[in-house]
């Protein structure tokens, strides 16, 4: 599909896979940052290419990416063994979960089935794996995030600004950020509306401030401060990675002894093409390893010149023998659905008041 790409739309999908203005007009000041770098487009002209980007599958949603955890419940990545002459029975059993968000194949010996568990309850977790196991037969693994290192998921394309993003994120108005952990009602309804996008127009916070019923000031300063507080991590285009080219996922895991683990985590987040990085639990004689790194690349031979640099980095901290890694390729989408936002909001809203505007 990128071969559909044109020099601005690639221009465009560089420059604003985060840091776009929140607001009123902000495809205005992001065409005005364009054309200084060369990049001659208007803001109307701006606003077309991004809705036809996103209609066309480039985009998975324009808008805010929002943090879940940080909006509230949690999430755990699970592993499990689906024998190959039950693996469609197992997997639609796993899929059938409305908890599991996420559901991959991918390549090992025995744990060849990943899925992610989304909860408004940490302590729903524990049932739901229960739940599982009951009905496949099988045991779950579950691997929590110990300690985030890098989430970035942001896949540049050849073209204009491929080595630079553009960043507005300090434009529009100036916000306090709060130490409030939960969610008005009103802040409940803001993120159930914007978390599959904003209407892609010339006033997108306007378009959703009529939604919901709320002001549009008010809008553009509590996505702003939810983006200061880190419930938002970035606002702008999301790609569909494999439109881009993006085929080769390659999940690499690592027996990280535990005195350098900050440190590798550390070095390993700062590679452009490590989209998440984390430390994970281990399970005694299943599951050796501790830090995992999510690579991807566009062909097999980008993806193993990827996985080497992170092989030689960790071995600049440790002697990193053969046993000590792999790497697990996925072969399957089983299932992909959003993160249940809305549940895990709804079990975080406050009695609080929403400031007025």
């Amino acid at each position: 599909m990128t071969g559909d790409l044109d020099r601005v739309d690639r221009a465009v999908l560089n420059a604003f896979q985060g840091g776009f203005p929140v607001t009123e007009r902000p495809f205005g000041p992001a065409a005005e940052a364009l054309r200084e770098r060369g990049i001659d487009v208007t803001e109307s002209e701006l606003v077309e290419r991004v809705r036809a980007m996103d209609e066309a599958g480039t985009l998975t949603r324009f808008g805010a990416l929002i943090d879940a955890e940080a909006i509230g419940g949690t999430a755990t990545l699970v592993a499990m063994h689906a024998p190959e002459e039950r693996f469609d029975e197992v997997a639609e059993t796993v899929n059938g979960f409305p908890e599991v968000a996420h559901n991959y194949a991918r390549e090992h010996p025995h744990l060849n089935m990943w899925f992610v568990v989304s909860v408004a309850d940490e302590d729903r977790v524990e049932e739901v794996l229960a739940e599982i196991e009951s009905e496949t037969g099988q045991e779950t693994y579950n691997l929590p995030k110990q300690r985030e290192f890098r989430v970035e998921a942001k896949f540049p394309v050849d073209g204009p600004l491929s080595e630079e993003g553009i960043d507005l994120s300090d434009l529009g108005p100036d916000v306090e950020p709060t130490d409030r952990e939960g969610l008005t009602p009103d802040e409940l309804d803001l993120v159930v509306e914007i978390q599959d996008g904003l209407p892609i127009s010339a006033t997108p916070y306007a378009d959703v401030a009529e939604t919901v019923g709320a002001d549009t000031e008010w809008v553009v300063e509590t996505i702003k401060r939810f983006n200061e507080e880190g419930k938002v991590r970035r606002v702008g285009a999301v790609p569909n990675h494999y439109a881009l080219g993006y085929s080769e996922n390659g999940m690499t895991v690592w027996d990280v002894p535990g005195e350098v683990v900050e440190e590798v985590g550390r070095d390993v987040a700062a590679f452009d093409f490590v989209t998440h990085c984390y430390e994970r639990p281990r399970h005694e004689g299943v599951w050796p390893y501790n830090v995992f790194a999510m690579t991807h690349g566009r062909d097999e031979a980008e993806s193993q010149r990827r996985i080497e640099q992170v092989r030689d980095r960790m071995s600049e901290h440790w002697d990193v023998g053969d046993d000590d890694w792999d790497t697990l390729f996925s072969t399957e989408i089983l299932k992909k659905t959003g993160i249940r936002i809305e549940e895990r909001a709804e079990a975080n809203v406050v009695d609080a008041e929403t400031p007025d505007t």
